[in-house]
């Protein structure tokens, strides 16, 4: 009898205890596709950190972490059905890793009350959280990354543009128009004359622009690309001899797929980042210990420390550390993605805060606030050198022009409210 009334009062204890939740993340991958190249190792970096949380600490705060992946093939109608699908299942944030697709997800997403980040992606103004309360683009947007563009282009032009010629390459899309506008101010600005020459998706065919090109002679191309757009038109500047150093990438047109097809003649090269390279960093010892020494690698595990692998393995990171915010603010565990959305808007990476989790001096201090979603606006510019097969920061970070670029925010988030019958203000 004792035996059979243990039995039930340990049935009864267990039926109560509060079952472990999972932290749902989703990853709208392309891991096939004209930018699979590109979608694979940022997927493998993002996969690869949740894992090592998994493995190494058994998740954030106690709660163990579910990755939910699905392939968008950079689709639109594809990136929506994926988030439609996925999006009961507990999400607390979509990176949709394109600019298409996150403008679609805005309003959806809003609506649903799950958080979005498009990191260094998507649409610049929703850099306003009080307009787009569930939108993020820390640490920095492209309107940041067009004024740190020139910021450098000035630098190396001893502080004058005033008469320079600047082409600008973009992907025809809104990824690549995004810049224009920002562009279009600076040359207002600093005197500079603009031409813009767009390339239609995915990009093999640039023949027309590269002979513009050879035939305007500018000072200096800037290129807004993605996937095998950034390596034909690494080759055809090779092929007309344009100066390498005079051609910089926005961040994703900087990773080794875009250059290693052009051979040496890709030397000098140079792209924006936010986030440091290579792995000589304490956080890729234990990725090699809990995750590739395990067999847990994603994908091939042959892109660990890769440009665009960092890259996936940073976002991870900040959604981790987001939710270790929400956690704190909210005194839970098992958060939701209401809950995940402050957690998103009280961010602040630190120095300190980096190093400790193995990653110092990988990106730039930035905070997050209701006012802020976007960070503070600082990128640096990297420089492939193919003798060494890597490339390396050439500057410190730099922050964007933001006598221009938090107007024209104002500007577009004003615009985007009364269209869509929003009324500005902190949730």
């Amino acid at each position: 009898m004792k035996t059979k009334l243990a039995m039930a009062t340990l049935a009864a204890m267990v039926a109560a205890a509060p079952a472990m939740a999972e932290l749902t993340f989703t990853a709208l991958s392309y891991r096939t596709g004209p930018y699979a190249a590109n979608g694979i190792p940022f997927a493998d970096g993002y996969e690869d950190y949740f894992t090592l949380l998994n493995e190494r600490d058994g998740g954030i705060g106690g709660e163990p972490i579910r990755l939910v992946e699905c392939e968008t093939g950079y689709n639109t109608e594809k990136g929506v059905e994926c988030y439609e699908s996925t999006k009961g299942e507990g999400a607390l944030v979509y990176q949709p890793l394109s600019t298409g697709i996150t403008y679609q997800l805005i309003p959806k997403a809003t609506a649903d009350g799950i958080p979005v980040h498009s990191m260094g992606y998507g649409r610049t103004s929703a850099k306003n959280g009080e307009v787009f309360q569930y939108i993020f683009n820390y640490p920095a947007n492209y309107w940041d990354g067009a004024s740190v563009a020139i910021k450098h282009l000035l630098d190396v032009n001893g502080g004058d543009l005033s008469g320079k010629k600047i082409a600008l390459v973009y992907h025809n899309s809104a990824y690549g128009k995004e810049p224009i506008r920002t562009l279009e101010v600076l040359a207002e600005k600093h005197g500079y004359e603009l031409t813009l020459l767009p390339v239609d998706h995915p990009g093999q065919e640039q023949k027309s622009q590269w002979l513009q090109i050879r035939r305007d002679r500018p000072d200096h191309v800037i290129m807004w690309g993605w996937g095998v757009m950034n390596q034909v038109a690494i080759q055809e500047a090779v092929n007309i001899r344009f100066p390498m150093e005079n051609f910089i990438g926005i961040w994703w047109s900087g990773s080794e797929n875009d250059v290693l097809p052009a051979g040496d003649g890709a030397d000098g090269y140079k792209a924006l980042t936010f986030h440091n390279l290579g792995s000589d960093y304490p956080l890729f010892d234990d990725i090699q210990t809990h995750v590739v020494d395990k067999g847990l690698a994603a994908g091939a595990g042959d892109q660990i420390g890769t440009v665009l692998y960092n890259r996936g393995l940073y976002a991870a990171m900040l959604a981790a550390e987001a939710a270790r915010t929400a956690q704190e603010i909210h005194g839970v565990s098992a958060i939701t993605a209401e809950q995940m959305r402050d957690g998103m808007e009280n961010l602040v990476m630190t120095e300190e805060k980096m190093a400790a989790l193995g990653l110092p001096n990988f990106g730039p201090e930035f905070s997050v606030s209701c006012q802020n979603h976007g960070g503070d606006g600082y990128a640096a510019v990297a420089q492939w050198d193919a003798d060494a097969g890597e490339f390396t920061l050439i500057t410190d970070y730099m922050q964007s022009d933001q006598d221009v670029i938090l107007p024209l925010v104002a500007e577009d988030s004003a615009a985007y409210a009364q269209e869509a019958g929003i009324t500005p203000g902190c949730k």
